[in-house]
């Protein structure tokens, strides 16, 4: 497939999306923007969320992710599930109590001005990051195999891809994206099923057989019981899964918005539950996809493409999807599930950020009418070009799976907002609200200390070369820190909130 008709289906995808937004954005008002006026279907916004939780992350990482984790992250999936049961009949009702814009302002109402400004800055980071790396997964694609061969820099590719996000969502905010989401979910699991049964064929395999096979057996661990050490042991995994899909969700404005925008709480709740379920069963498909590209891989002698001289297993499905030999059909629907899967997560995150720093630190709900269009308008621009510089210094940064990146994060960005969250859920004290910054700061670095001990004493104590070395050793001696920091730096910021209560 020629770059020229990627950025054919590239431009016709976009201009199916625009067509969308001109519908849905006829109403551009604050309203619309922030809440789509509680008009949205929950089974429209239930199938949506499937696209924006799995996003370019699931569609790219998962799969490649495979050969060095086999099917582990099923554990941390499982926690998910878990996780989107607390959200649906703890946090939810909540929020649809408050009548609340942004979910922040439940820590305003809670506690005070310092620990809603804290929660909303938290959000904020976790939001840019995570957004950065979605980004980032469909970037290098496109700059890879379309881009590349025009001599056309990263920077123009990933202002390129935000510059068409902003705009298709700056008129209509969550209501255009709640309907985007649902065409971009539906290309995303048809291109999964299209590359599933092109690749079975290539192999000569019926599902069945695949099901059965013993190549298989190489991949399909789900369970790790064997030592509590290891980073992918089963409690640490289910446990950090259920948290993370507390924070990740329940505590995100990104994903909350969408379901806000639901009618009643009662079909906030039959989205969320419905939602849960279908995910599960989508991450398995994933993995057995994951399994499939590698056994094609050894089939055809096709290698772990290389990036800046470094194995990339997130780019493996891609270069067999568009370079395997396996037809224009697959590259086609493969391009549109990337883009769907990489926009849908990254479309609603800029809306939700625009609408956290425009409610949460602009007070626009207080502004003069008049006035308060135009800032969001400006925010949502500053929004833009903030996402467009954190992709571009990740690009510099990043050499690793981009999903164990995204969770390992996660654990330091959203471990505040689960320690004030459950403190003003679970308890009733008070606390010295202009002392929340310092406690979730303290938390922030004992959790680092607490998860980087081991190599860092190695390091200090041991003959080792360098850094990485120490690393390498440390996790032979030291127990090491899966997804269960998010909950270790939920509780200390929860003790921490203790002894700053109000006496």
């Amino acid at each position: 497939m020629q770059s020229i008709h990627i950025l054919l289906l590239i431009a016709g995808y976009f201009g199916v999306l625009i067509l969308i937004s001109y519908f849905t954005g006829k109403d551009d008002s604050n309203e619309t923007f922030f809440k789509a006026s509680r008009k949205s279907p929950w089974y429209v916004v239930a199938f949506g969320m499937i696209g924006a939780s799995l996003s370019g992350v699931t569609f790219i990482s998962v799969p490649g992710w495979v050969e060095a984790s086999k099917f582990s992250y099923m554990q941390v999936v499982f926690g998910y599930l878990v996780g989107y049961f607390i959200i649906a009949y703890v946090l939810m009702p909540i929020y649809y109590r408050l009548n609340v814009t942004s979910i922040y302002q439940y820590l305003e109402d809670r506690f005070g001005v310092v620990s809603y400004k804290t929660g909303a800055f938290f959000f904020l980071i976790s939001r840019i990051l995570g957004a950065a790396f979605r980004l980032y997964l469909v970037a290098i694609v496109l700059q890879r195999y379309v881009f590349d061969s025009y001599n056309i820099p990263f920077a123009v590719t990933v202002t390129l891809s935000i510059l068409l996000i902003w705009l298709y969502t700056f008129r209509g905010g969550i209501k255009t994206i709640v309907w985007t989401d649902t065409l971009q979910t539906l290309f995303m699991l048809v291109a999964v099923g299209v590359a599933i049964y092109l690749i079975l064929g290539d192999l000569d395999m019926s599902f069945g057989e695949f099901w059965n096979s013993e190549t298989l057996e190489q991949y399909n661990q789900i369970w790790f019981t064997d030592n509590l050490m290891a980073k992918n042991y089963f409690i640490k995994s289910f446990l950090g899964g259920l948290f993370i899909a507390v924070c990740m969700t329940g505590l995100d404005q990104d994903m909350m918005q969408k379901n806000l925008t639901c009618k009643s709480l009662g079909d906030a709740q039959k989205n969320m539950i419905s939602f849960s379920v279908v995910l599960v069963v989508v991450n398995m498909i994933f993995l057995l996809l994951g399994a499939l590209v590698y056994m094609f891989a050894a089939k055809h002698s096709i290698e772990v493409p290389l990036m800046d001289g470094k194995p990339r297993t997130d780019l493996l499905f891609p270069e067999i999807a568009l370079k395997g030999g396996l037809g224009i059909s697959l590259a086609i629907v493969f391009l549109l599930g990337l883009i769907a899967a990489a926009y849908s997560s990254a479309d609603s995150a800029l809306t939700s950020l625009t609408t956290s720093f425009s409610v949460d630190f602009l007070d626009i709900e207080k502004k003069p009418e008049k006035e308060q269009k135009s800032t969001r308008k400006i925010v949502h621009v500053a929004m833009s070009v903030v996402l467009i510089i954190v992709v571009i210094i990740f690009n510099s940064l990043s050499n690793k799976s981009v999903i164990d990146s995204l969770l390992t994060i996660a654990g330091y960005t959203y471990g505040p907002l689960l320690g004030l969250f459950a403190f003003g859920i679970f308890t009733k004290y008070r606390i010295v609200d202009k002392n929340v910054w310092i406690v979730t700061l303290v938390s922030i670095c004992l959790t680092y200390v607490l998860a980087n001990f081991g190599a860092y004493y190695t390091y200090f104590t041991a003959d080792v070369a360098d850094m990485a070395a120490a690393v390498k050793l440390s996790k032979e001696t030291y127990y090491q820190f899966g997804y269960e920091l998010l909950p270790i730096n939920g509780l200390l910021t929860f003790l921490g909130l203790i002894l700053i209560r109000r006496q």
